[in-house]
């Protein structure tokens, strides 16, 4: 190098860079998230290269003190970029290079690709992300769903399907049923982490490293379980990228979902829920407006992290092996849907830890409608096939709303029997939603039993 300013690939080429096409090919206003796994990469890799003796002690001693003072410069935001700096690695190779002299600096790149050290910092950067803030922003909800559950699950309300009232079910089992599909997000989120924790490092450009370093070393160093076992693979494959943001679009399409169940029971015609003010907001115009906003939110950034899915997938699909400048579009997609998905399970965690259910709203929406089913199942006990009764209480509460009956519990017995005369005087028994919720004790069930093995078994899943 002749100056600390000098581009990493700049011997071969003379002229000028039009000032447009560096900021074009710059990432540094992005990238700079990675700049402790960038770090990390470069400790373990010039620890490599000494082992190898390319570096000798004291080399190496130099390089890790001014590794450590530039992270205590990025840690406190005092780092100083220059215009010249593309990326993370130029960065902070060029500042390593001001610390310790750049004859010294000039050798940790030796074997070393941006190709193979771009990727591994993105494996280290998404690894401590999904393992520092996703899995406990994730388990948190879970918890907060568990514990409120346990809490009120003696509060009935209406189980829909196509948006009509089906038959009873606990607020509880409600509760549940996103309690599971969050739980099944950080079991799967789990299983991204053991594929993406693999080590690229020592695979140059991606021909291999000519100096035969020993990669697992690299790799334990780092912390990844294994290494990658192809260069070319290693440096090219994004594979890990586009399962996170898969998850995150799998994740988000279960907390729009939750929100969209919570916008309608917060809505005036249901009332089942009422959010606290720190997640609503007000009109400008009519002020007796109180909007689930947060909520809305939640549904609404879900696209935008389908979004991010779907465009890198449009700049990955058609790309030549190895590497190709268009991956570079792989960290801004990835950061917003890591951040968003985070930030969402933070606003999720706080809307359900403080909203208030409305028991009696939530009861008072029960009718006697929601139990043909069980007036069906009364039948069943007593030796009628199911084809059978299912038209039995059917013709029960068509009979009904014939006679403008507000329900199934006001036709009298002498009705009944005149519908099917193995309908008897203790059928009126059948006319209980606690019972019915009670009845359907089989695992995964609405009974109170039911309910709580289920949340018993998320809990162990997590732990």
């Amino acid at each position: 190098m002749s100056d600390g300013t000098q581009k990493l690939w700049g011997g071969r080429f003379t002229g000028e860079t039009d000032p447009l096409m560096h900021l074009y090919n710059a990432s540094l206003p992005y990238d700079y998230k990675m700049y402790k796994a960038d770090l990390e990469g470069t400790k373990v890799y010039t620890a490599g290269l000494q082992k190898l003796g390319l570096l000798t002690d004291a080399e190496l001693a130099k390089i890790h003190e001014g590794l450590a003072e530039i992270q205590k410069e990025w840690d406190a935001d005092k780092f100083v970029r220059h215009p010249n700096d593309e990326d993370i690695h130029t960065a902070n190779e060029r500042r390593l290079g001001e610390i310790i002299g750049r004859e010294i600096a000039g050798k940790v790149h030796t074997g070393r690709s941006r190709n193979d050290q771009v990727v591994t910092d993105l494996r280290i950067y998404c690894r401590d992300v999904v393992n520092d803030t996703l899995f406990p922003a994730l388990k948190g909800l879970v918890d907060v769903l568990i514990k409120r559950a346990e809490g009120e699950i003696d509060i009935l309300m209406p189980g829909y399907t196509h948006l009509q009232r089906a038959q009873p079910i606990r607020w509880s089992h409600w509760l549940s049923s996103y309690a599971t599909y969050f739980t099944e997000d950080y079991k799967r989120l789990g299983q991204i982490l053991h594929r993406l924790n693999q080590s690229p490092l020592g695979a140059g450009a991606l021909a291999g490293h000519p100096y035969g370093i020993d990669r697992e070393f690299l790799a334990e160093g780092l912390g990844f379980n294994s290494v990658i076992g192809n260069s070319l693979v290693a440096v090219s494959d994004r594979d890990f990228i586009v399962e996170l943001m898969f998850w995150g679009t799998l994740f988000m399409n279960h907390i729009s979902r939750f929100a969209e169940d919570l916008i309608i029971y917060c809505t005036a015609e249901f009332g089942f829920i009422q959010l606290s003010d720190a997640y609503s907001t007000g009109s400008s115009l009519m002020p007796q407006k109180k909007n689930a906003d947060s909520l809305e939110l939640l549904r609404g950034k879900s696209g935008r992290v389908f979004g991010d899915l779907t465009g890198f997938l449009m700049s990955l699909k058609g790309i030549p092996s190895t590497y190709d400048k268009d991956m570079q579009e792989d960290k801004e997609p990835l950061f917003d849907c890591l951040t968003t998905v985070e930030h969402s399970m933070l606003i999720a965690t706080g809307v359900i830890s403080t909203l208030t259910v409305n028991k009696d709203k939530m009861e008072a929406a029960l009718t006697m409608d929601m139990l043909a089913t069980d007036l069906a199942d009364y039948l069943v006990r007593k030796g009628v096939p199911f084809r059978e009764t299912h038209h039995i209480s059917g013709e029960c509460v068509a009979t009904a709303e014939n006679l403008g009956l507000s329900g199934i519990d006001k036709l009298t017995l002498e009705q009944y029997q005149k519908i099917d005369s193995r309908f008897a005087e203790d059928l009126f028994e059948t006319f209980n939603f606690e019972q019915s919720v009670e009845r359907r004790n089989a695992t995964g069930g609405t009974a109170k039993s039911a309910v709580l093995k289920q949340l018993n078994n998320l809990k162990s899943q997590l732990n």
